[in-house]
């Protein structure tokens, strides 16, 4: 199986705190760990835990970042199809609260790969399954050209400028910025997956909603970040492998679930069978 991921890695800085800064305080970080994640990263990460070829098309900048962010891309056993943008490359601070939320500073523009960046983008037709979380609606012409398309509800907007049909998007129903109905989409996807957390999640179809559950769980939270990546990737797998999308979700969910268990989720992340 070849499977494509397309959009941003970060330069990710995460640590637990006791609390959020109020105005005025200085916040500490102890023992603050460092990893490549973003929506991308997370999803590359998750996906190369896979017996698939894995090909990342993603943006990367000119300084220490940006080094530390391909050395680990370039380690793991995928193609990492990487533009270079002669600016910093994208830094991300995650403050992860005692009950296992995750608040995110973005310090720059988060990088993304272009449809004129000199790239493999032929490989895409080749693909059983894309997974795009990008900004440039050309390359989401690109991944439409792999047999599955899976688009994270984020990219809403790319999604309506492309003009093109994905077969799932992937969402959060407590993210407003992600919570829309199927029938809100100028081109509906064939199914919009919404996760809900500890209660699951629904799946709304042409023909209805359906619901599925999140696994049982008696550890407590450690750490919220990058559980929905590791879910939408761990999604797409299962599709691409041919299970049916209740199945598919039902399955992602214990991926999604296996993160909360510490502050890094890539230490954390199940492989995929």
């Amino acid at each position: 199986m070849r499977i494509a991921v397309i959009g941003h890695v970060e330069h990710v800085t995460i640590a637990s705190v006791p609390a959020l800064p109020a105005p005025g305080d200085i916040l500490h970080l102890d023992d603050p760990q460092i990893i490549a994640g973003g929506g991308g990263g997370i999803a590359f990460f998750q996906l190369v835990r896979s017996p698939a070829e894995v090909h990342l098309f993603t943006a990367i900048g000119v300084d220490d970042a940006a080094l530390h962010v391909y050395h680990e891309l370039a380690s793991a056993p995928a193609t990492v199809h990487a533009a270079v943008r002669m600016e910093p490359h994208t830094r991300d601070i995650v403050l992860v609260t005692p009950d296992g939320e995750r608040t995110i500073l973005v310090v720059g523009p988060p990088l993304h790969p272009a449809a004129d960046d000199i790239l493999a983008w032929d490989i895409l037709e080749t693909c059983d399954a894309a997974y795009f979380t990008g900004e440039d609606p050309e390359t989401l012409k690109f991944a439409r050209n792999a047999q599955l398309l899976v688009v994270t509800a984020r990219r809403a907007h790319v999604l309506e400028a492309a003009g093109v049909h994905a077969d799932v998007i992937v969402g959060s129903a407590t993210d407003p910025r992600e919570n829309r109905a199927r029938a809100a989409y100028a081109m509906p996807p064939g199914a919009l997956v919404l996760t809900e957390g500890p209660r699951g999640g629904r799946i709304e179809t042409a023909i209805g909603t359906q619901t599925f559950a999140a696994p049982p769980r008696d550890a407590p939270v450690v750490g919220q970040y990058g559980a929905g990546d590791s879910f939408a990737a761990a999604l797409t797998w299962y599709l691409a492998s041919g299970a049916n999308i209740v199945d598919a979700c039902e399955r992602a969910a214990h991926h999604g679930a296996a993160v909360l268990s510490g502050i890094n989720p890539i230490d954390h992340q199940k492989p995929l069978e």
